[in-house]
């Protein structure tokens, strides 16, 4: 993604491909996708979603929630106290296809490598293998630093520090195996 406003519109587009959400709803789920730390406050989305309805990306419908018989909750049209629900329209559907054809540098640094891979069943083969063989190339660069740093390390670095630096390694080689794993597994698919 180019920037973050585009990550988040690929994102959105993602889950409302997936179905209509609520606003709440679509905030949920996109901190399981950014992190508890990198989550997405109301006043980022909702300017987000404005944009993408007058962009024609989306559409809006209130609804109203209440209870059926078995007490669970349902959305029912036309009710007293409305709720905006988004759905994707066919225009949006076009946007997130090109959206995943698309694969630049950024698809495979940390975080749009979370959201990439969160929509991996809708990305084409082709765009998936660029997006692991790029994200490896990344990683295997950052582990060639880290493991340069764990092995000149000067006498007397902090322990702590030393000890990061071997975690980092470690996730990144397990990273790195799984990646190699995934790049076979795809092209055996293609």
């Amino acid at each position: 993604m180019r920037s973050r406003v585009e990550s988040l519109e690929f994102a959105l587009l993602g889950l409302l491909a997936q179905g209509p959400l609520h606003g709440y709803e679509l905030r949920k789920r996109m901190v399981t996708i950014f992190g508890p730390f990198k989550a997405i406050s109301f006043s980022v989305l909702y300017p987000q979603l404005r944009r993408m309805l007058l962009a024609g990306s989306i559409q809006e419908e209130a609804v109203d929630r209440q209870f059926n018989q078995s007490g669970s909750a349902s959305l029912i049209r036309n009710s007293k106290r409305p709720r905006i629900v988004y759905a994707i329209t066919k225009a949006g559907m076009e946007r997130f296809e090109a959206l995943t054809e698309s694969v630049n540098a950024d698809a495979w640094e940390d975080e749009g490598f979370e959201i990439r891979f969160a929509f991996f069943s809708p990305t084409p083969t082709k765009s998936r293998v660029r997006i692991l063989e790029g994200r490896l190339r990344r990683l295997q660069e950052k582990a060639e630093i880290l493991r340069d740093e764990v092995e000149k390390s000067p006498i007397g670095i902090d322990k702590y520090l030393q000890e990061w630096r071997r975690h980092s390694l470690d996730s990144a080689d397990r990273e790195i195996a799984w990646l190699q794993e995934m790049i076979t597994t795809e092209r055996k698919s293609k």
